[in-house]
């Protein structure tokens, strides 16, 4: 049901933000986010904060949309008695858990709601999640005709025997249909892999691969499977069940996608995301990596505004008895100091394409930048124009570059 939330200072009751959040806000993006906690049946693999029906204990997936509202009306108030400046969203994310085993109409209440609170762009992203067998055309054409733009499918797999390790539903086979649906309403569509589940083979993540490219969605992610401890997979790996996966290995199958996706017209724009041009990035993420600004709705949820970060409570339940009593769903908060917000800004930057400037570095950091050509970590010709850009081989070892960028 979910790693533990991170500790932090209790946040308010009220949920306002110190005037420091407001500090420059209009010089940086508004984003949405929406989780919606429900799955049908829980993943062995998933360590996210979701919950089937027999987990909900008294919480209802039919007053979810209401209460997730309530959220997004409080949030204006707060926001704007907190003197952050009105700013529309330039993009929506909804994620889970499943978000489209809630009916259409509710995904569609919710962005409503988040349009009459601020307001959305005009050329704003608004994404959803979906599994392949949670929807079908109709429900796909209300999502596009209410303001929708793009729906991310959580494939993970066209082999049958790897999905079922990774115990996902849906058949390999319907992966197309949903596609050609999404692609009849307008829909962008992004396909979500995972790679090295216990016993996949290279062969098994080549046929997934392919059978993706295949659908030419514009943007495809690629993940590396990782065992997070409490999940009933850790469970299995650990009493020698199933195989672990080595870092050689799932270093071989992220070569592989890159070779395979750069031959089919996609370029890498963050370390595990391809996309056929700029415009058909997620820019919702690139918000996150950019930390930009945005608010995360529902149990669970984490929101960045302006250096503050905080989390709502865990359970749904917990979450509608606050919502209920008009508080604040924030169970905790965090105001980042300036060496955090360096350390992170450098972190989330260098996994992007593009990079991070290496004037912006400090002292020790400019001093690693010959360090890290020699090794083939950075591109040379990218750091001669000022840009510490990750080669494949450094985008397998990003963690280690961070950390020799902000020794201190």
């Amino acid at each position: 049901m979910g790693s533990a939330l991170p500790l932090g200072d209790p946040a308010p009751r009220d949920g306002l933000l110190p005037a420091s959040a407001a500090v420059g806000a209009a010089g940086r993006d508004f984003g949405v986010y929406l989780h919606v906690p429900f799955c049908r049946v829980r993943c062995g693999y998933c360590d996210f904060n979701t919950y089937t029906a027999t987990e909900l204990r008294g919480a209802s997936q039919h007053d979810y949309a209401g209460q997730a509202i309530s959220e997004v009306e409080a949030a204006g108030r707060i926001l704007t008695l907190s003197g952050v400046p009105a700013r529309e969203a330039a993009t929506v994310f909804f994620g889970g858990g499943t978000p489209t085993l809630l009916p259409a109409d509710d995904l569609v209440r919710m962005l409503q709601a988040v349009r009459s609170t601020w307001g959305i762009a005009p050329d704003a992203e608004v994404t959803t999640e979906a599994n392949p067998d949670s929807v079908d055309a109709a429900y796909l054409a209300r999502l596009a005709e209410s303001g929708f733009t793009r729906v991310s499918f959580g494939m993970q797999s066209a082999v049958p025997s790897v999905l079922a390790t990774l115990e996902r539903t849906h058949d390999p086979e319907r992966v197309p249909l949903v596609v050609q649906w999404a692609r009849e309403a307008g829909l962008d569509v992004s396909l979500d892999l995972i790679y090295g589940t216990p016993g996949e083979t290279l062969a098994n993540w080549r046929t997934s691969l392919e059978h993706a490219i295949r659908q030419a969605p514009t943007h495809i992610s690629a993940y590396s499977l990782i065992v997070e401890e409490g999940t009933k997979l850790a469970r299995q790996i650990k009493r020698g069940e199933l195989a672990s996966v080595d870092d050689d290995v799932q270093a071989e199958f992220y070569e592989l996608a890159d070779d395979l996706l750069s031959r089919a017209g996609y370029s890498w724009y963050e370390v595990s995301n391809w996309a056929t041009d700029h415009a058909h990035r997620s820019r919702h993420n690139l918000a996150y990596w950019r930390s930009q600004d945005w608010w995360g709705v529902g149990p669970g949820a984490h929101s960045h505004i302006g250096g503050v970060r905080w989390w709502n409570v865990k359970h749904p339940s917990a979450y509608g008895d606050r919502i209920r009593a008009g508080d604040s769903p924030a169970a905790g908060r965090e105001t980042l100091d300036a060496a955090t917000q360096e350390v992170e800004r450098v972190l989330l930057l260098t996994r992007i394409r593009e990079g991070i400037r290496i004037d912006s570095l400090g002292p020790l950091g400019r001093r690693e930048v010959a360090g890290l050509i020699a090794d083939e970590l950075i591109d040379a010709r990218a750091a001669l124009s000022g840009s510490v850009e990750l080669t494949r081989r450094g985008r397998l070892l990003a963690d280690a570059v961070v950390r020799r960028l902000v020794a201190d």
